[in-house]
């Protein structure tokens, strides 16, 4: 190996953690990532089956794992059940294990709002104490690796920071979120005039700049944060920033939300629309007190860089 890193991202090819490597080593730290593949010079192939991380650990004082099955549909098939847990519950706790053996100094896992659950109840928010009630296959595995997580790192050197993000939006997004922009884009006339929903979300650069903040932070720190972009958002304030963002003039009208949560779930989209019409709202006072931290970009700030890039990168196929 070439000369020791002092930070470790997995997942360093991801969409969250691929930005968080660039800005570490832009800010000057010594960075070491793994990933799936051979991802440029500093991005070394180890994939979360890796049975032994000590060759990437050696002088490592802060680890940042990024990397996780995301994305995961709710499946009944054993295999596929085995092989969630296998990569993001069992392989966590396989390097937080090597790293403590090490003598890493913090340990920092992206764990997911998930963990918590899938909603809130109008003017409650979950908070870093909240009772931990997942409610599907990718939650469950975030709450075991938290759990996974304390007990193996329990007692030693090596602290434990466990951050959950709602979700998360960005240059690159893809998924729900990239739907979103295409429609926001195109500006058609949508039912969404009378929704009136709260959800946390949280912008690529705001999320990145809250794990630097940890890796930063002085003192010692084992502690649970929720993130968010500071200012949570209804469905109908999400897609009329997103359509201004274009440069376009929203064209929302009205519809009761009661009626279109009936004909979702009547077409098998309760979910959907649950994500649509639901609340999910993250209180971050703890974070921000214990951190001194503040989101760098505002929510608006966010979302106008979130499509611009989009748009850059749509105007150069080879950006």
């Amino acid at each position: 190996m070439s000369e020791p890193s002092k930070l470790l991202v997995t997942g360093a090819s991801g969409f969250i953690g691929n930005e968080l490597f660039k800005q570490l080593s832009n800010d000057g730290f010594q960075v070491r990532g793994t990933a799936r593949q051979f991802y440029g010079d500093s991005i070394i192939a180890m994939p979360l089956e890796t049975k032994d991380w000590s060759p990437v650990l050696d002088g490592v004082e802060t680890v940042i794992h990024c990397a996780a099955l995301a994305h995961v549909s709710q499946s009944d098939n054993k295999d596929f059940v085995s092989q969630v847990r296998e990569y993001n519950v069992v392989a966590p706790q396989r390097l937080a294990k090597e790293a403590k053996e090490k003598g890493v100094k913090r340990f920092i896992f992206l764990s997911s709002v998930k963990a918590l659950g899938e909603s809130t109840v109008p003017g409650n928010s979950y908070k870093n104490t909240s009772e931990c009630s997942p409610e599907d296959l990718y939650g469950e595995s975030k709450r075991d690796a938290e759990l996974a997580l304390k007990k193996e790192l329990s007692g030693s050197v090596t602290e434990l920071v466990i951050i959950r993000p709602p979700l998360v939006y960005g240059p690159g997004v893809k998924g729900n979120f990239k739907a979103l922009m295409g429609l926001a884009k195109k500006n058609f006339p949508l039912p969404l005039g009378a929704v009136k929903n709260k959800r946390s979300l949280v912008s690529l650069e705001n999320l990145v700049s809250l794990i630097i903040a940890c890796i930063k932070h002085p003192k010692p720190l084992n502690e649970t944060f929720l993130v968010s972009d500071g200012h949570d958002v209804s469905t109908k304030e999400l897609f009329e920033t997103l359509i201004r963002a274009y440069g376009k003039k929203p064209k929302l009208w009205q519809c009761p939300v009661g009626l279109m949560r009936f004909g979702a779930t009547i077409l098998g989209k309760k979910v959907v629309s649950d994500r649509l019409f639901g609340n999910l709202q993250l209180d971050i006072t703890h974070t921000k007190n214990i951190l001194n931290w503040e989101p760098p970009l505002s929510f608006q700030q966010a979302i106008q860089t979130c499509v611009n890039r989009e748009q850059h990168t749509s105007n150069n196929p080879n950006y």
